[in-house]
C-alpha cells in the first residue's frame, strides 16, 4: 500500500492505553514518518493532543482538535468553529434540570464546575488541568471576550443521558453534531465540521482523499473513514465503523494500528 498522509483517531484506536502510545507504535511511526505524512484527529483539546505527538516524534506537523472545530498548525491557526453562547446556555438550561454537568472547551481552555470521577480521568489521561467555576461564570466571562465553545461535554449518569440525548438531536441537529461517547458521556461539537471536513481544509492543496490512509474507532470516524483512500477499523471499533471500513485490525489494546502499519505500510 501507497499512502502519502496518515490519519489517526486517538481515544481507542492509536492509544494502547486510556493515555499513552506503545513502543511499538512509536518505533512504527518514526519508521514511516519520512514518506508518510502523519496527523492526529480526536475530540481532545490540543495540550491533550501535543505531547502524544511528542511521545511520536512529529511535532512539526498539524493537529486536528474537537473533531475538526479546531485546527492547528504549531501556533497557526488554520480553522475555528464556536458554538456560539445563546445556545450554550440553552444547553445548560436542559442540562440543570437534570442535574447534569458541563465540560466547556475553548482552544487549551477547559472549563467545569467542580471535580468528579470523570473529571479525574480527563485529567489523567489527557494530561489537562481544567479551571473550575461557575458554568454562568464561563459564560458571562465568554461573551465579553466574543468567543464560544469549540466542543461541549455532557457528563451524566446512563438515566440522565438517555433522557437528554434525543432532545438535543430533536433541538439542535441542524447546528449541532451529538456524539454519544459511552453510556454517560455526550460530546457536541459544531454542525458544519467533522473530522473528514478538517482534513480536506488542511490537506487539499497537496493531497486528495485518496492519497489518505485512516484509522478510527467511533461513530465521528464513520465519515472519515469512508471518504479517505483507505479506512481501517480497529477490533474495538463499534459495529457501525467495521461495516464501512476497508479493512480490520486488531483492538487497540493490542497495538491494532501499529501492526496494520507493519504489514502494510
Amino acid at each position: 500500500m501507497k499512502f502519502s498522509v496518515l490519519c489517526s483517531d486517538l481515544d481507542g484506536t492509536l492509544l494502547t492505553t486510556k493515555s499513552d502510545v506503545s513502543e511499538l507504535t512509536i518505533a512504527e511511526i518514526s519508521r514511516i514518518k519520512s514518506y508518510v505524512k502523519v496527523v492526529l484527529v480526536s475530540a481532545r483539546m490540543p495540550k491533550g493532543m501535543t505531547y502524544l505527538q511528542k511521545r511520536l516524534g512529529i511535532e512539526y506537523e498539524p493537529i486536528i482538535c474537537y473533531n475538526g472545530a479546531y485546527i492547528i498548525d504549531n501556533t497557526k491557526v488554520i480553522h475555528s468553529t464556536i458554538i456560539p453562547v445563546n445556545t450554550i446556555l440553552k444547553i445548560h438550561a436542559l442540562a440543570k434540570e437534570l442535574e447534569i454537568q458541563l465540560g466547556l472547551y475553548y482552544k487549551d481552555e477547559w472549563y467545569v464546575e467542580k471535580s468528579s470521577e470523570r473529571v479525574e480521568k480527563e485529567i489523567r489521561y489527557t494530561h489537562a488541568q481544567p479551571v473550575f467555576r461557575k458554568t454562568e461564570e464561563t459564560l458571562t466571562d465568554w461573551q465579553h471576550r466574543n468567543i464560544g465553545a469549540h466542543k461541549i461535554m455532557l457528563m451524566c449518569t446512563k438515566t440522565s443521558a438517555d433522557i437528554i440525548f434525543p432532545k438535543l438531536q430533536q433541538e439542535f441537529s441542524t447546528h449541532l453534531n451529538s456524539y454519544r461517547s459511552n453510556d454517560t458521556l455526550i460530546e457536541l461539537a459544531p454542525q458544519s465540521v467533522s473530522k473528514f471536513s478538517a482534513i480536506v481544509k488542511l490537506l487539499s492543496r497537496d493531497h486528495l482523499p485518496e492519497d489518505i490512509i485512516a484509522f478510527g474507532d467511533n461513530y465521528n470516524d464513520i465519515e472519515m473513514l469512508q471518504n479517505v483512500g483507505f479506512g481501517v477499523a480497529v477490533g474495538n471499533a463499534r459495529t457501525e465503523v467495521k461495516a464501512i471500513a476497508n479493512a480490520l485490525t486488531l483492538e487497540n489494546t493490542s497495538d491494532g494500528v501499529a501492526r496494520f502499519i507493519q504489514e502494510h505500510l
